[in-house]
């Protein structure tokens, strides 16, 4: 495509989450460090929101990096699944075989105090959990019940979209919901943020950060909305129509063009950074 034409070893604005472009900024950072804080303390339930495309599964899988080496992990990352089918893939993620219904729970515990004995805590992530069926949560708040006289057998961390915390907010879920001792909610980037995660993404694909104006990447944050996948869409979108024109440095009507073609973004009347009223916060 025009990785050669940029100078680009890999894609710099990938819609696949790709830890190798992580940058840290201030709202994936604590809410990795929070987790990391509550999974330490052994707490129980974690909690960790956002809206479409604010970086939950990056954070998921960067979080998982940095714990999978010191904890069990249980990584479940398509939970539309029943409550009986939750079981059996837990009981998989954790070695377990057996097929029978009526055992996979006590398996469960015993694998979970096998584990516990050696010193290492499990850890069951569940990403999209916002998709979760009222059953399978139910299953995992009995999950969470396994203990010893001090300690949880095994910790969840929950990431989701806001409907999550809606569905938690309900009055059948509130012993789900009581259990939950620590949420981080993902916000969207600020514009100094916008601007870092551009150059970010830039400069790890292999090129400076001179392709875009600061005009220019101040206005994608302001169509994006602060939203990291919308940046990556619309950077993507301009790079591409820039490489369609011949052209090694992009134009206004390149970015202009990428904003109207990517369906959730605000879009500007005008061509020209200065009229969008966008090169301020």
């Amino acid at each position: 495509m025009y990785l050669s034409h940029f100078g680009f070893r890999v894609q710099p604005f990938s819609l696949t989450p790709n830890t190798e472009m992580f940058l840290g900024l201030v709202p994936h950072y604590e809410a990795i460090q929070t987790i990391m804080a509550a999974v330490k303390m052994g707490e129980g339930v974690i909690k960790v929101t956002g809206e479409v495309g604010t970086g939950k599964t990056m954070v998921c899988r960067k979080l998982i990096e940095q714990i999978e080496s010191k904890v069990e992990l249980v990584y479940l990352p398509n939970p539309v699944l029943n409550g009986e089918q939750l079981q059996f893939a837990v009981a998989r993620e954790l070695g377990i075989e057996d097929s029978d219904p009526l055992k996979v729970v006590s398996l469960i515990q015993e694998r979970l105090i096998q584990i516990h004995a050696v010193g290492k805590k499990t850890v069951l992530i569940v990403d999209e959990a916002q998709a979760l069926s009222s059953e399978a949560l139910e299953t995992l708040r009995l999950f969470g019940n396994l203990e010893t006289e001090q300690d949880k057998l095994i910790q969840l961390v929950l990431f989701g979209q806001p409907e999550l915390d809606e569905r938690l907010g309900t009055h059948d879920l509130r012993q789900f919901r009581q259990r939950i001792t620590f949420s981080c909610q993902l916000r969207p980037l600020s514009i100094e943020e916008g601007v870092a995660y551009i150059n970010n993404r830039l400069d790890k694909a292999g090129n400076g950060a001179h392709i875009f104006s600061i005009e220019q990447k101040k206005a994608i944050w302001r169509s994006a909305m602060g939203i990291p996948r919308l940046i990556n869409q619309i950077s993507h979108k301009a790079l591409l129509t820039a490489f369609n024109d011949r052209c090694t440095l992009l134009k206004n009507q390149h970015v202009y063009v990428a904003m109207h073609d990517t369906f959730d973004a605000r879009k500007p009347k005008f061509k020209t950074p200065k009229f969008w009223g966008w090169s301020q916060p």
